[in-house]
């Protein structure tokens, strides 16, 4: 194959692994919510590259970060710590419940190591048989052996085996099913590992007692209560992390995608107490705290870290809520809409059931980009900045992606 070839779409079936099906067509530049391809067509952007561009894409104040520190220092080794690591761990010390940060590159990588945490943690505080795991069905928490076996979508973890043992999966806000996994395994629990809204998993929120109840479990139990706010964190619910308009703490919380505003970063944040049982080489990572996207991480985070931002996320929330609530009534496609913040998700109805791709492929060419979330939701994310004309506009698309979808 020639150098010369050209770089489009069929590239791809040539030359990556076959891991993914990407769209027909190859995004070049972006600004804001918007995206062109290679033919200059442009896109509405209510997907985010799945809620990473927080703040769309090429904002001011993460380019300029960016440029400046890659003119100071790339990368150094885990032997050594960086400044912009240090200052983006002490604004995430000072701002939530945690007071110790670990950075990786990804929220597979934040969950994995809470999850290494909170066995570790268990091991040498109680003993070797507290082992067990309890997640939620249908959740994801990413895509490493541990990581998707504590997920609950056998269709990520199958064929994959032997996977890791001691992770048992109730349904999500299930209260009876969750005390009888603590009944059953008695003090052998070590973690609950939860999304206060699950995201692959459809778009559901968690209801507030539900998550006060995995609380008040856990800590009875002496296990600890992660949250996976991979997607919920940084603002997409309208709060810093979502745990914070919950009234309940975590002991550990993950956090990545819109936390490096699509510079690869994840983060995991828990207590001193926990932390500790991870001593030097038990737990690490090449390019976790990279110089690099941690200067990005503090724009991302000095950007969202204010009420005014923030606040806008909710109002936001209502102008979606009402335009999807119009396209519904002129056009029927959801039996419903539901999701906090910028984080909403459509479950298709009538013919659409189970078409979730079709409508997002239709939705491509009427230049919209969504996502599905399983085979019967449409998930919207977009930027938690996004211009109210984008909002518009996209929704517009949708209506005419859903018109060319009945017509054919």
């Amino acid at each position: 194959m020639s150098i010369a070839t050209p770089v489009t779409r069929a590239l791809f079936d040539d030359i990556m692994v076959p891991c993914f099906s990407p769209a027909p067509f190859v995004p070049v530049r972006g600004s804001g919510a918007r995206v062109w391809d290679q033919e200059n067509r442009m896109y509405i952007d209510f997907a985010a590259g799945v809620a990473v561009n927080a703040l769309g894409h090429c904002h001011p104040a993460l380019t300029a970060a960016l440029e400046a520190q890659s003119q100071k220092l790339w990368h150094v080794s885990n032997w050594m710590t960086n400044e912009p690591a240090l200052r983006l761990a002490r604004r995430l010390v000072e701002h939530t419940f945690a007071e110790r940060v670990f950075f990786c590159n990804s929220g597979a990588e934040a969950n994995e190591a809470a999850l290494k945490l909170a066995r570790r943690y268990a091991h040498d505080t109680v003993g070797p048989q507290k082992t067990q795991v309890i997640s939620m069905a249908n959740s994801f928490h990413g895509r490493t052996l541990f990581t998707v076996t504590a997920g609950g979508q056998s269709k990520y973890s199958s064929g994959f085996g032997p996977v890791p043992g001691d992770i048992t999966h109730v349904p999500y806000n299930d209260i009876a099913a969750l005390q009888a996994a603590f009944e059953e395994h008695q003090d052998n629990v070590c973690a609950v590992i939860l999304e206060t809204v699950q995201g692959e998993g459809g778009v559901i929120p968690a209801t507030e007692e539900f998550l006060h109840i995995a609380r008040h479990l856990c800590s009875w139990h002496k296990a600890v209560l992660i949250l996976d706010e991979i997607q919920t964190g940084m603002g997409r619910t309208g709060a810093l992390f979502s745990y914070m308009s919950k009234g309940i703490t975590p002991d550990i919380l993950t956090s990545a995608k819109g936390i490096g505003g699509g510079f690869p970063l994840g983060a995991m944040l828990t207590t001193k107490e926990i932390a500790r049982v991870f001593t030097p080489g038990m737990h690490g990572t090449t390019y976790g705290g990279n110089p690099l996207a941690c200067a990005v991480g503090e724009a991302v985070f000095d950007a969202i870290n204010t009420p005014g931002l923030l606040e806008s996320v909710k109002t936001r929330y209502r102008l979606f809520m009402a335009g999807l609530k119009a396209v519904q009534q002129r056009r029927p496609f959801c039996k419903e809409i539901r999701g906090e913040g910028l984080l909403l998700g459509c479950e298709l109805d009538g013919s659409l059931q189970g078409r979730a791709l079709d409508v997002v492929a239709a939705a491509g060419k009427a230049g919209l980009l969504l996502l599905a979330a399983g085979p019967d939701v449409v998930r919207l994310v977009p930027p938690l900045n996004i211009a109210e004309e984008d909002i518009r506009e996209g929704l517009a698309r949708l209506e005419t992606a859903l018109s060319q979808l009945s017509a054919s």
